[in-house]
């Protein structure tokens, strides 16, 4: 397990999370980008446990995906299968064990501040906290992608299965788009990434 993920994970963050996962029954996979999660946790059904994860985050976002997923499967463990995916029991379970990783040893300066107010009440997705999801983003590689909220009103762009939106306006949180083949209106979170046209 260990030098599977030590490509992925800072070596100061290493013996934490081995512990986390000296369960004989859980297994991590890494996989290729997918575009519509970071990783997943599922109960096999031979009784076992698989946490996925995806190759191409940056080390802070891999980890904090890592201990999400794990997070799963502790909750799971404690509080049996009837408790909502990412209800209460999951945020105490995912704020527990994400609590020892947030020092200056582990994540820039910078995302302590972030990650703090992030963790009073995780969300589903660390995407879903725009303002942690840009301060993430500054750590992966490069690419020629922009934020739904960078691109202007009224503005074609394309997203990753090649479908082309028009961007229109501003709801609470969310941005109305209309795909331009069909006319349908789809929403998207404002740090989704996207290529111009």
């Amino acid at each position: 397990m260990q030098n599977k993920l030590q490509d992925y994970i800072s070596p100061k963050a290493m013996p934490q999370v081995l512990k986390l996962l000296e369960h004989e029954h859980l297994a991590v996979k890494i996989k290729n980008e997918r575009k519509t999660r970071h990783g997943d946790y599922m109960r096999l059904p031979n009784g076992k446990h698989q946490i996925t994860i995806n190759s191409n985050l940056n080390e802070y976002r891999f980890l904090i995906t890592l201990i999400h997923e794990i997070a799963h499967f502790e909750a799971y463990n404690t509080y049996g299968r009837f408790i909502k995916p990412h209800g209460v029991e999951w945020k105490k379970t995912f704020q527990h064990l994400m609590l020892p990783f947030l020092n200056p040893e582990i994540f820039p300066i910078q995302l302590l501040p972030l990650l703090a107010k992030h963790f009073k009440n995780p969300k589903a997705s660390s995407d879903s906290d725009v303002i942690l999801a840009l301060a993430l983003k500054q750590f992966d590689e490069p690419n020629n992608k922009i934020f739904i909220f960078e691109v202007p009103l009224g503005q074609t762009f394309k997203i990753y299965n090649g479908k082309i939106f028009k961007k229109g306006a501003q709801r609470t949180k969310r941005f109305e788009c209309v795909e331009v083949k069909t006319g349908r209106t789809y929403l998207f979170n404002p740090n989704a990434e996207v290529d111009l046209i």
